[in-house]
């Protein structure tokens, strides 16, 4: 998708050379993706302590074995 911006000069240059990235393009791509997973992570954290992981590997481990 081909679409215009307008983006602070300083801001951009700044994200180019922290990264290392050379085009702009890239760097907004880069940014969406951290963005992107910053939030999945902050939604996958309402979980904690919701989750009840409390189980037995070693029968776990069984079932598979059986299963294969």
């Amino acid at each position: 998708m081909k679409t215009t911006l307008d983006l602070p000069d300083e801001l951009m240059k700044e994200a180019m050379q922290l990264t290392d990235i050379k085009t702009k393009s890239e760097v907004i791509i880069l940014a969406l993706q951290e963005l992107i997973k910053k939030n999945k992570v902050a939604e996958l954290k309402t979980y904690k302590g919701k989750v009840n992981l409390d189980m037995d590997i070693d029968l776990l481990r069984n079932r598979n074995a059986h299963s294969g």
